[in-house]
């Protein structure tokens, strides 16, 4: 069996060529097992973001390349999704659409006496993401544990 990286660097060209056509992008991509079951998750979005007939058209524009390319060899769940209104960042694409906006940013360990970091995206480089909470804090990559955009109610 293929591993979990190994499976979705070979869906993502057949996700991003079915997005491109389709007027969405592929925002992330993950292949996971959960008790027994594999599940294919595909977060795709667009300018104004997805609704339920979108995943589905989705879902029906993919399904028959994926049964041609035969990328997974065991049976498994094909999930087609938004990333939702707090979505996960986890690379230079996501940082680039996100800029601007409100994230929550939490480190492994405290830096200047805080875990988490709420504020605004200002920028990020190879190794630093900047976010202007009370202050600007220019925050190390390394140190990040999870990233996500944030809303407030």
């Amino acid at each position: 069996m293929k591993s979990s990286k190994g499976i979705v660097s070979l869906v993502t060209p057949i996700a991003n060529q079915v997005a491109e056509e389709l007027g969405y992008f592929v925002w992330d991509i993950d292949y996971v097992k959960e008790g027994t079951e594999w599940f294919l998750r595909i977060d795709i979005d667009k300018e104004g973001g997805v609704r339920i007939d979108d995943c589905e058209r989705f879902s029906r524009a993919i399904d028959p390349l994926l049964d041609e390319a035969n990328p997974i060899e065991d049976a498994y769940n094909l999930q087609i999704s938004s990333p939702g209104i707090e979505r996960v960042i986890k690379n230079d694409f996501h940082l680039e659409h996100c800029l601007g906006e409100m994230v929550s940013v939490r480190l492994y360990a405290p830096l200047n006496g805080f875990k988490e970091y709420i504020g605004n995206l200002v920028s990020y480089n190879e190794d630093t993401v900047t976010v202007h909470a009370d202050e600007l804090v220019e925050i190390p990559r390394k140190s990040i544990g999870k990233m996500n955009t944030y809303f407030e109610i």
